[in-house]
């Protein structure tokens, strides 16, 4: 077997954080399209399929590790590996809100929603398109991509607030739907946190390129 060079061994690494991202990209979507169709089966999956997610994790790590321990990389190498693991870190937990948002399907299984979701979906729509752009930049190791993070991240936290204060208020108006909203309450939350995730990402990369801070979450 040849032993990969050095830098095969660093693009292998870019590609590996790459698909572990486009799986949690399709997790969060899964998650939230499994609520809004009541679909028990697709969230199972989203729960079933973390493992593979995890294991992406651990493999990416280990990799790292080998890098660091045998290379010995120096300056802008030495981000390039550190930021890797930055990032997975980040993805790994935004997986784990996809969870908790496919197991939010389950526990209202068989319940009417008691509104249909059109905030909500916008919120993953928007954590998913950070998500992509975060991991578009560090492919092309092009910091200025995640420059806009920052607006899609109070986008994301504008609808956090109105979605709070319309279930809010439903739980006011009757409190035979507090169990529900504050479900969906819950869901509204993982997708702020997916997005702020999705923030720490970018300036993640920012750091990789740039050697510097860039504060994209305030």
């Amino acid at each position: 077997m040849v032993r990969k060079s050095y830098r095969e061994q660093l693009a292998d690494l870019k590609e590996n954080v790459l698909i572990m991202g486009t799986m949690v990209e399709e997790a969060i979507y899964k998650a939230v399209k499994s609520l809004k169709e009541r679909d028990e089966e697709l969230a199972q999956k989203v729960i079933d399929g973390d493992d593979a997610i995890d294991g992406y994790l651990v493999q990416i790590e280990d990799s790292c590790v080998r890098l660091l321990a045998l290379q010995q990389p120096m300056a802008r190498d030495l981000r390039v590996i550190s930021t890797a693991i930055k990032i997975i870190t980040d993805l790994e937990r935004m997986a784990d809100l996809a969870v908790d948002i496919a197991r939010v399907t389950l526990r209202l299984s068989g319940q009417q929603l008691i509104k249909p979701l059109i905030d909500i979906p916008r919120m993953m729509e928007i954590a998913q398109r950070m998500t992509r752009i975060s991991l578009d930049a560090y492919v092309q190791e092009d910091p200025e991509q995640v420059l806009c993070l920052r607006d899609y991240d109070h986008e994301v936290d504008a609808l956090y607030n109105q979605v709070f204060r319309e279930l809010l208020t439903f739980m006011i108006e009757d409190p035979r739907t507090i169990t529900q909203a504050t479900q969906l309450l819950f869901v509204a939350r993982f997708l702020e946190r997916i997005a702020d995730h999705a923030t720490n990402v970018g300036e993640s990369v920012y750091y990789m390129v740039k050697g510097e801070r860039k504060e994209l979450n305030d």
